[in-house]
């Protein structure tokens, strides 16, 4: 049976990704919470999701604050019932930079804030309703460079394969007390965060395209829902084969670290 969440939350919503997801969950009877670092572009997206018929509430929020984000969002699930479905979908990318000159440390620490501690922090806001009632779905935003570093973008990588390996973990931890998670794990998907990342971008997606294929996954609860499968099949292959051959793999392919 598949679920068909009427209350939603949406991080990151004024992104790409985000803003696709919400359009596919706007329906009406549905309620929509949108966070987003925005306001203007939360105005937009909220428009036109009460379009299409759903009502909305958003949140403009900065997810570094990740503590501050916890606190609000834990008395807000107290104040309402558990939400049906929560996609935390918020992220941010860095790079070594045109000139090679490597990651900074302000730089990942923003980057570990936004990727790692917002999205733990957004479980954990969520989840005492979820568990009391015994139902709910979590989705985490992970990426296909969680399986195996990319030497451009070793930081994002690194948050992204946390990221798999929480959801993963609690997917098993939570699926005998009702509440379902499943891990997203898009490849190249068309988007400013997209564009600024260095290197090639093979099977790139476009946003509506990749909303829609994750929201009928979510719906069949997927454990993991990692796409386009020739990207998907290679960046798995990445991570089974020897490092050294893998290191080979992605300079003939101008990953260059």
């Amino acid at each position: 049976m598949e679920n068909k969440p009427l209350s939603v939350l949406i991080t990151g919503a004024t992104g790409s990704i985000g803003q696709a997801l919400a359009l596919q969950y706007a329906a009406l009877g549905n309620h929509l919470v949108l966070q987003g670092r925005n306001q203007d572009a939360l105005t937009q997206i909220q428009q036109q999701c009460e379009a299409q018929g759903a009502t909305v509430t958003v949140v403009p929020f900065d997810l570094q604050e990740w503590q501050a984000w916890y606190e609000w969002l834990l008395a807000f699930c107290q104040e309402q019932p558990a939400f049906d479905l929560v996609i935390a979908n918020a992220g941010v990318n860095i790079n070594h930079g045109p000139d090679n000159a490597g990651e900074t440390w302000p730089d990942i620490q923003r980057l570990l804030a936004v990727n790692v501690q917002a999205v733990f922090a957004t479980v954990q806001a969520v989840l005492p309703a979820m568990r009391a009632r015994g139902k709910g779905q979590i989705a985490l935003l992970s990426s296909l460079a969680a399986y195996r570093g990319l030497p451009v973008t070793p930081s994002y990588s690194a948050s992204k394969a946390a990221i798999k390996v929480y959801g993963e973990g609690l997917r098993d931890w939570l699926a005998p007390q009702g509440v379902q998670v499943n891990v997203i794990m898009p490849g190249y998907v068309s988007s400013p965060m997209c564009d600024d990342m260095p290197g090639p971008k093979p099977f790139l997606w476009a946003a509506p395209k990749a909303a829609a294929h994750i929201r009928k996954r979510l719906a069949a609860n997927a454990p993991r829902i990692s796409f386009p499968f020739p990207l998907n099949f290679g960046t798995w292959g990445l991570s089974v084969i020897h490092p050294s051959v893998s290191a080979w793999i992605l300079r003939r392919l101008h990953y260059e670290g």
